[in-house]
């Protein structure tokens, strides 16, 4: 006997809902086991060490990441015996470091600090004394350590602090030779530096014409006739910073000392030195004993 109408209607009406709840969980089943096996295959995310080594493998192992010092404390790109990162690299900073090296070098004429070691006073010592102090970091404290007479002539160098530095202050190079790491073990850096050292490893020869000069370059002269000490190097001022009369070949320098002289710093232009009364201390080209400007590899 056939249902009424007005019964068979909900009936459809329940099955049509049934079959859309069945194809919605159906799909949802299938769209969570997708994703499942696709978590399942992705890799994870690379590590702080792994990213390194795709970048060293994509870069042909020259990549370091940014902080990593210790590796590039053993570099010496120009192989001419200096750490890079002992190297002043921007322009600010090497302009600062002439600035704080010749300001420091010219008040030792006015008034020697006491942070200058007296058994170190020479030409070669006035040299080092003020490329440390130059390195420093010029706060308060340093100020009062180097006595009077100081201003703030340029901002601290950035990149190199002798105060926080691999080679602390064994900043100078002793022989020949590119930089290996064994050098900071073998005696080839030091503290001291004499008027040789500061040529042959220090510095590179630039021009023997005093116009082609940067402020911070180093004179030197060789006389063989002085056994000991035959090298003598003079700082190349430029213009004059205290008590400047216009001249731009200002030179400040120590004598050298014997048992019988401490020897003294002199301040004096170069135009004055063309006449030294022996010729052989004259810096001009025609003399031989000249052997012209030299310029600090930091700067280079």
């Amino acid at each position: 006997m056939l249902e009424p109408l007005q019964m068979r209607a909900p009936s459809k009406r329940w099955l049509a809902l049934a079959s859309i709840v069945f194809v919605s969980t159906a799909s949802l089943a299938w769209s969570f086991t997708r994703l499942r096996r696709a978590e399942k295959f992705e890799p994870a995310p690379a590590s702080e060490k792994q990213k390194v080594v795709r970048r060293k493998q994509e870069t042909g192992n020259n990549y370091s990441p940014a902080g990593s010092a210790s590796e590039a404390k053993l570099i010496d790109s120009d192989n001419d015996g200096i750490p890079d990162v002992e190297e002043l690299r921007t322009y600010q900073d090497r302009d600062s470091f002439r600035r704080w090296f010749t300001a420091i070098a010219e008040t030792q004429f006015y008034q020697l600090s006491d942070q200058w070691n007296t058994e170190q006073r020479d030409c070669a010592g006035l040299a080092r004394f003020a490329i440390r102090e130059a390195l420093r970091r010029h706060d308060r404290t340093w100020f009062q350590k180097m006595g009077p007479g100081y201003e703030t002539v340029a901002a601290d160098v950035g990149e190199l602090n002798l105060d926080n530095n691999p080679l602390g202050e064994k900043i100078f190079r002793t022989d020949f030779g590119s930089f290996q790491e064994s050098d900071l073990r073998n005696g080839r850096f030091s503290e001291f530096a004499d008027g040789r050292s500061l040529r042959n490893f220090n510095s590179t020869f630039v021009t023997r014409n005093r116009r082609e000069a940067q402020p911070g370059d180093l004179l030197f002269f060789y006389q063989p006739w002085v056994q000991k000490f035959p090298y003598h190097v003079m700082i190349f001022l430029g213009s004059a910073r205290i008590a400047p009369n216009g001249a731009q070949d200002w030179v400040v320098y120590h004598t050298g000392s014997s048992p019988t002289d401490k020897g003294t710093v002199k301040k004096v232009e170069l135009s004055v030195l063309d006449h030294h009364p022996d010729p052989r201390w004259r810096p001009v080209e025609s003399n031989k004993n000249f052997l012209g400007f030299y310029r600090l590899k930091i700067l280079q």
